[in-house]
């Protein structure tokens, strides 16, 4: 397993062109505003994913919960959009990697933490920003795609935010992915 940040091999392709790449997501932002009406979102499809495991469980509770009984009122919460979405960037990632010949399995991390550490601060990670985006109404892909594209105040109020933070931020862990 891969444990370190390395070239993948040698005949791997190089990275899409930034600007070509946010064309594209341009063009399937359009394209999901044109044929459903509605912007794109990732946590959506979390948040349903759970609560469809939920529901196996105890149906009669979820149900009646106010947040995520309505997903179930015209059947399975599964049946939206954005679980659709998501399956297809799953996907859409695998075959990007395998024709790009850069699928390999491995924990990408700096120098300074073990791949468990690495794994555990990824993991506490992801509930923490995934319960954060639930209790937001939505996730970072939806208010700054989706709001800005709608000109959001809002949104790009937030972008900015995301922005400075990231670039106060870096300084400070830029050292943690040092080999």
């Amino acid at each position: 397993m891969n444990t370190n940040i390395q070239p993948l091999s040698s005949n791997a392709q190089r990275y899409w062109n930034p600007y070509v790449a946010g064309v594209g997501l341009g063009l399937t932002l359009l394209v999901s505003f044109v044929a459903l009406g509605v912007g794109l979102g990732a946590s959506g499809s979390a948040a349903r994913l759970a609560a469809s495991a939920a529901h196996v469980v105890a149906p009669t509770a979820v149900e009646a919960n106010g947040y995520v009984g309505p997903w179930f009122e015209n059947g399975s919460a599964l049946a939206n959009y954005l679980v659709f979405m998501s399956l297809g960037t799953l996907v859409g990632g695998f075959a990007s990697a395998l024709f790009a010949r850069r699928l390999a399995v491995g924990v990408e991390r700096g120098g300074q933490i073990t791949p468990r550490g690495r794994l555990v601060f990824a993991l506490v990670g992801g509930l923490l920003v995934g319960f954060a985006s639930r209790m937001a109404g939505g996730c970072t892909s939806g208010q700054a795609l989706t709001g800005g594209a709608l000109l959001l105040g809002g949104s790009w109020a937030f972008l900015v935010a995301v922005f400075a933070g990231g670039f106060l931020v870096a300084p400070l862990v830029k050292k943690e992915w040092q080999p």
